[in-house]
């Protein structure tokens, strides 16, 4: 069997979905996993010996090893390896309860670093591969409301960028993906909201209006951005990172330019701390 070999988490809709039926369509093979296999049916009843589905939890190390033995006891291979598993989460950091931060962390970055460890010894052995991470425009700046979530993929921006160095000279690739605002449910019950405290509804207020409005009004379209994906992976120079919707782009080229105006403002005084 030709083709890549593709290892996703979060498979059940938004991006995992859509870039497992990518995948397909372009002839490769995918272990699509979910915390609940069982979501995954239709998936792999359509994708036929192409496609096997496994359970994996990332806050769970012995499901991730699982999914990865059974992937190669399928394919022989991992090619690609794609970290989408997480949810959103709104609250002021006031408003944070720590267990709920920690939650999110473990899931979102912790789990993240976890699957990725445990595919990287493969991928050093064949001398080739990806790591798609799947951050955010939140991966780059943050706003009200957003502190937790945009937290979370700041650390996995930070760490995926020194992965990046560290495994290029085995041949593996690391892409981190900045979506802006797509139509995944990412402002349904996929949000973890935080109990709101009133005094913070100026700063706030419009942020938590935003998500519980925003399911299904997003401009971005996933089904896009997966192929936008697919086309980068294709590419012999691809970026470190891909910013993905007109949202995303001008986002983070504006917050780009307000470092910018900051670190030139204040230039004399960084250099003058010097000995």
């Amino acid at each position: 069997m030709t083709g890549r070999v593709w290892l996703i988490t979060g498979c059940s809709a938004g991006f995992g979905r859509e870039l497992a039926e990518a995948a397909l369509a372009a002839g490769d093979r995918v272990m699509a996993t979910a915390r609940r296999p069982e979501t995954l049916a239709d998936l792999a009843e359509t994708g036929g010996d192409r496609v096997r589905v496994a359970r994996l939890d990332v806050t769970d190390a012995a499901s991730i090893d699982v999914a990865v033995a059974e992937t190669l006891s399928a394919f022989g291979r991992i090619d690609v390896v794609v970290n989408n598993a997480g949810h959103g989460s709104v609250g002021a950091v006031e408003e944070l309860d720590m267990a709920d931060l920690r939650a999110l962390m473990e899931v979102m970055f912790f789990g993240a670093v976890a699957v990725t460890k445990a595919v990287l010894p493969r991928l050093r052995r064949q001398g080739s591969g990806t790591i798609v991470q799947m951050s955010s425009m939140g991966g780059q700046l943050s706003m009200p409301g957003f502190g937790a979530y945009c937290a979370a993929k700041f650390a996995l921006e930070g760490v995926s960028e020194a992965l990046a160095a560290e495994v290029a000279p085995f041949g593996v690739r690391v892409l981190i993906v900045e979506p802006g605002a797509f139509r995944t449910e990412f402002g349904g019950h996929r949000m973890h909201r935080s109990e709101p405290i009133d005094a913070y509804r100026v700063s706030t207020g419009a942020t938590r209006t935003a998500v519980d409005e925003m399911d299904g009004a997003q401009p971005g379209d996933p089904a896009k951005a997966a192929q936008a994906i697919l086309q980068v992976l294709d590419h012999d120079e691809p970026p470190l990172r891909l910013a993905l919707g007109d949202d995303a782009v001008d986002a983070i080229r504006a917050h780009h330019e307000m470092l910018r105006a900051d670190l030139d403002d204040w230039e004399k005084l960084s250099r003058a701390t010097s000995v």
